[in-house]
């Protein structure tokens, strides 16, 4: 099943977190330096990463120990759910040191989204303190913001889509800019796709399972498009990839990279387009880089 929506923001919303983005950006004198710094970010905004984690079992019971009741029951629940946690009245983050480093990267900067967005902070902190908590549209906004807080800062604003223009267009390339920015893997395809000014879609599947029926299968997590690619060909809407779709040759079955692989997709208009996809398994994921042949041709055109 695809995984809901975790990143949408009307202009108005969106304009917000990037300004508190850039400002944590300016703060911390991150532009141009690789990887992100991230330490340097959270050190500008006063954040501090608990040396004992919540989500360490050792340390849980003396850590819940210090909080009211509620806000305890809280965090306590939170932890069996989510792999970050923001401490509002402490200005403390809690991240989960057993997931890739890269991944706490963006962790890190997805709960200094709820520090520096001046309305999350004040809320977790009414929130953490009473019976309350958040509705469910409103947590959901929250986290969406902060998701999107955690792409500007990590990505630099638009630098991750100036360099990605400026290299070879494989999915070669956001794997290797996932290092230079300090991001997985995953988030930089994701950010690859979104960015990009070529027509392309990255799909981003869950690991390969076999079943009698249809052999290999992989399960579709999410797709992200670029905005040429959308208006070509629309927003794909696949629940899974088998060995029948057209980008079942792809599927990295037994191997770790496919090879571009010609493959065909039929348009908005219902007018077939020859297409490149390539795959790479990243044991997490499958992730799916797919362009038509005459993106390879489009000029660079970007509106700042």
């Amino acid at each position: 099943m695809a995984k809901a929506d975790d990143s949408s923001l009307d202009p108005e919303q969106l304009s917000a977190v990037q300004l508190a983005g850039r400002r944590a950006l300016d703060r911390a004198t991150g532009w141009g330096v690789f990887p992100t710094p991230i330490p340097d970010i959270l050190e500008a905004a006063k954040l501090k990463i608990a040396p004992a984690s919540a989500f360490d079992p050792r340390r849980i019971v003396e850590y819940l120990m210090g909080k009211a009741e509620h806000a305890a029951e809280v965090l306590k629940s939170a932890i069996s759910k989510v792999f970050g946690i923001y401490d509002a009245d402490e200005s403390l983050i809690h991240i989960d040191h057993t997931v890739h480093e890269s991944k706490q990267n963006f962790l890190k900067l997805h709960e200094a989204g709820h520090h520096e967005l001046p309305t999350h902070r004040k809320l977790f902190r009414i929130f953490q303190d009473c019976e309350k908590t958040l509705a469910p549209d409103i947590a959901d906004l929250f986290e969406r913001e902060a998701n999107n807080f955690a792409r500007f800062v990590l990505f630099q604003g638009d630098g991750y889509r100036d360099m990605a223009a400026d290299h070879k267009f494989e999915i070669k390339t956001p794997m290797k800019l996932a290092g230079k920015f300090g991001a997985s893997v995953y988030a930089s395809c994701r950010e690859f796709a979104r960015t990009h000014h070529r027509a392309c879609a990255v799909y981003i599947l869950e690991p390969i399972t076999y079943c009698e029926r249809t052999g290999a299968r992989a399960d579709v997590r999410r797709i992200e498009t670029s905005g040429s690619f959308r208006q070509q060909f629309g927003q794909p809407a696949e629940l899974a990839i088998t060995l029948d779709h057209s980008l079942g040759r792809v599927l990295p079955v037994g191997r770790r990279m496919t090879r571009p692989t010609s493959i065909s997709i039929t348009d908005r208009n219902g007018q077939a387009h020859e297409c490149v996809a390539e795959a790479f398994d990243t044991t997490f994921n499958i992730l799916i880089l797919v362009y038509p042949v005459k993106a390879l041709a489009a000029s660079r055109f970007i509106l700042n």
